[in-house]
């Protein structure tokens, strides 16, 4: 509910919002009557998981840019696409920007472990997910779907592939996301590592993946030394 309210309450008026929801039975309905007025379309039925639902949403909406915040993530702020649009009249193909992490009661962590790089391309994602999946705002014209075989990972094979179509990427030194620790993946780190390391080997080739795995595993662990937690 506070995800549906922070995104109804965005000062930025030219936005769609849409709900795909996969039959949920745990009172999401009941919240989603309540906020009908806000949101554009929504839709609760059984789906082929995460994926296949943000599937559904990019097909059928109608706007120039795709932005997906699940469930437990939110908006930085209640003006952060203001911020984005009104201060970037380029139109770039791809925005991004920083991410917060909280905790289930919406209490800051601190910033994600992965610094957002200055400058950014599809290249930069062979040292891990480089910038967070709810901090990039993506051209639909170049938004492919997501590959629905990949069930923990998707997003980070889908943000390689519009890096690579992108021709024009944005850094808007924003934060523009807060995303809730134990996320869909961490949930499941070894089988979404082995994902990972699969979409790595399609996108980049055999080398570079086991060289890049090799360095990110030395640095993560150095992370969960100093910070006992990845």
């Amino acid at each position: 509910e506070t995800c549906l309210k922070s995104v109804s309450q965005q000062t930025y008026v030219h936005k769609e919002h849409w709900v795909i929801d996969g039959g949920s039975t745990d009172g999401t309905i009941e919240v989603l009557r309540k906020y009908n007025e806000y949101i554009d379309y929504w839709i609760s039925e059984q789906d082929k998981g995460l994926y296949d639902a943000m599937n559904k949403a990019m097909q059928n909406a109608t706007g120039d840019y795709l932005w997906f915040i699940n469930s437990g993530d939110l908006p930085f702020d209640l003006t952060i696409l203001d911020n984005i649009f009104r201060k970037n009249k380029l139109f770039a193909d791809i925005y991004y920007g920083e991410t917060e992490i909280i905790d289930p009661n919406g209490e800051s962590i601190g910033m994600r472990r992965h610094q957002a790089p200055e400058i950014l391309n599809w290249k930069s994602l062979l040292k891990g997910m480089k910038v967070s999946h709810q901090s990039i705002i993506v051209k639909k014209e170049i938004a492919t779907n997501y590959n629905t075989k990949y069930k923990l990972s998707s997003d980070f094979d889908w943000v390689i592939k519009v890096l690579k179509k992108a021709k024009s990427i944005e850094n808007t030194g924003l934060i523009i996301s807060k995303f809730m620790e134990g996320g869909l993946t961490k949930k499941n780190l070894i089988p979404g590592l082995k994902e990972r390391y699969q979409i790595m080997l399609e996108n980049y080739g055999y080398f570079p993946t086991v060289i890049s795995h090799f360095i990110l595993a030395t640095k993560l662990a150095f992370y969960y030394v100093k910070n006992k937690r990845f």
